[in-house]
């Protein structure tokens, strides 16, 4: 079978995958640098090519709020946003997540305000990390592409029926041009099979009450099978990702280990900065460097065992954050990492490296003095330090 090949930005990609999806409804409002995957999204919709009714709303508020209602009526769902507008989608995350809707978003990192930036960092993406959603990172236009279409699956799993959130960084990825193999429309259609809703609020032969006021008697019980939840779509974002790897021979895990098999020193990190660190790392082990890379894909759930597994043979390991806690001891993927090593009598000492917050470049000069660092003793362990910015 001949590979569907085409050049696409990002945003291109994201945008692709929908029309691929042909959900039922998609609701957005455009923000930059995600502003081109509902802007495409709408043309397909205006030329035909999808069956979906887009919905154009006033806020980033209302979309989220308009995708609620739809997935509640039991309709297919996605949307897309950054940044600010992830911000100000935050309050109905909370509430999509906690009604079980399986709606998928497109997310495409960008620092929060203030200041005013435009440029890729983690922190809109972190700032809804315990809302109850699934969340999955790209490195890649292609992984942007096969993530999309793979949250749908997992959203609308039975023993999931979660929200998720697919990112790709900022200008970085979303205008950053490469070639994205495709699979074909009527492949992606059988890959994520007819929706079949496990509730909808338009069934009147089967009334249901949807979002009702829980104080002392249920909430808690609620809060802890949305907790289940995540912890049931952890085998299945595994099984998912097997599953797509046999249909277009790119599979995918809840992290991904480069040269760790043997490797002594490693780095941990989220998103584009992997395809970066691999560049250093191939030119490290031409030097006889025994250097690696974890990846984590899945951040939430977070993936512990696999962490634990990966890392249990090395060294050290400085663990990536493009997003700081502002007051608590690291970044986010810092404190996730370090307290699934904890107890583990096997485990490296870690350190934490804040960087390349709105948009500062991170280079590959950067990423191999981290492993000269880590070899050299430099760095000590539990540290958390900023990397690149001026002091």
């Amino acid at each position: 079978m001949s590979k569907l090949v085409s050049a696409q930005t990002g945003n291109e990609a994201m945008a692709y995958a929908m029309k691929q999806v042909n959900p039922d409804v998609v609701a957005a409002y455009p923000i930059t640098p995600a502003t081109e995957i509902v802007q495409i999204f709408a043309q397909y919709v205006a030329d035909g090519d999808v069956k979906t009714e887009f919905v154009a709303v006033e806020s980033e508020h209302s979309a989220m709020s308009a995708c609620i209602g739809s997935a509640a009526a039991g309709a297919r769902t996605m949307t897309g946003t950054s940044s600010q507008g992830l911000a100000l989608m935050y309050e109905m995350c909370y509430i999509a997540a906690g009604l079980r809707l399986p709606i998928v978003m497109a997310d495409v990192n960008r620092a929060l305000s203030a200041p005013i930036n435009i440029h890729c960092d983690h922190s809109d993406t972190m700032g809804m990390r315990d809302a109850g959603w699934i969340h999955l990172f790209s490195e890649n236009a292609q992984e942007a592409y096969d993530n999309m279409i793979q949250a749908v699956r997992i959203a609308e799993h039975a023993d999931v029926q979660l929200p998720t959130l697919v990112t790709t960084d900022g200008f970085i990825i979303s205008h950053g041009m490469e070639n994205v193999e495709h699979l074909a429309d009527e492949r992606v259609q059988k890959f994520i099979g007819e929706y079949q809703p496990q509730y909808s609020i338009l069934n009147v032969g089967k009334p249901i009450t949807v979002g009702a006021l829980n104080l002392q008697d249920y909430y808690f019980e609620h809060r802890r099978a949305l907790a289940d939840a995540q912890a049931a779509a952890l085998p299945v974002i595994k099984q998912i990702g097997e599953e797509f790897g046999k249909e277009s021979g790119r599979a995918y895990g809840l992290v991904e280990g480069y040269q760790l098999d043997d490797a002594e020193y490693a780095v941990v990190a989220l998103g584009s900065t992997c395809g970066t660190a691999k560049v250093v790392i191939d030119s490290l082990r031409a030097k006889g460097e025994k250097a690696g890379l974890l990846k984590i894909r899945s951040f939430r759930p977070f993936p512990k065992d696999e962490v634990v597994q990966a890392l249990k043979k090395v060294k050290f390991a400085a663990v990536l954050d493009r997003s700081d806690t502002l007051g608590g001891y690291g970044g986010p993927v810092f404190t996730e990492v370090r307290s699934a090593l904890y107890g583990e009598a096997s485990k490296p000492p870690v350190a934490g490296f804040i960087y390349g917050l709105g948009g500062r470049e991170i280079d590959m000069e950067m990423i191999e003095e981290l492993f000269r660092l880590m070899k050299s003793g430099e760095v000590k362990p539990d540290s958390v330090q900023y990397l690149g910015v001026r002091e």
